[in-house]
């Protein structure tokens, strides 16, 4: 994902109340050096769709998007907030992204003609999205005239990362 892609993920998880969600099942603080963990959470999953595979790599992402969201947060920050997040934490995580999902799916529900779902080579991919927000290729049709869907191969830099789920695999939309 291009950089340009963090405000787009960042507003979204802040528009559709993700971040105010998440701030209501992890701990807070009284003190003014006590960081946001909703917020850091936030960052964090920014972060590592940006390409980051490691606290440090997200922390210096965060300072690079610093003049957009603000201070970063410090890896050490980040590994506390990561090492005190028990199951019941996590399980109370899961139910919020499950609400606020819900509540997103709703939204897209109302919107007038349905949700844009994706045609690829003349097919018509109901339940598949596709977010194409710095302009990797990806195989799909044009509405030009005249034009044909594109097979090419995609280059080595826009490929699936070894080892992470695929799509298809472990992100299926409920």
């Amino acid at each position: 994902m291009g950089h340009a892609g963090a405000v787009l993920l960042r507003r979204l998880a802040d528009r559709v109340g993700l971040t105010d969600a998440l701030a209501g099942v992890l701990p807070s603080g009284t003190t003014s050096s006590w960081r946001d963990r909703a917020t850091a959470l936030v960052g964090l999953v920014v972060a590592i769709a940006l390409g980051a595979t490691n606290l440090l790599e997200a922390e210096q992402l965060q300072l690079h998007h610093g003049p957009l969201f603000g201070p970063a947060v410090s890896d050490s920050t980040l590994h506390r907030l990561l090492s005190t997040t028990d199951e019941t934490r996590r399980a109370q995580i899961a139910k919020v992204r499950q609400r606020v999902r819900r509540h997103v799916w709703a939204l897209l529900h109302l919107r007038p003609g349905g949700f844009p779902y994706l045609t690829v080579a003349g097919r018509h991919l109901k339940g598949w999205i596709v977010l194409d927000m710095d302009a990797t290729v990806i195989t799909a049709a044009s509405r030009k005239q005249g034009a044909a869907g594109t097979f090419k191969a995609p280059s080595a830099s826009t490929r699936w990362p070894r080892g992470w789920p695929t799509p298809t695999s472990a992100w299926r939309w409920s």
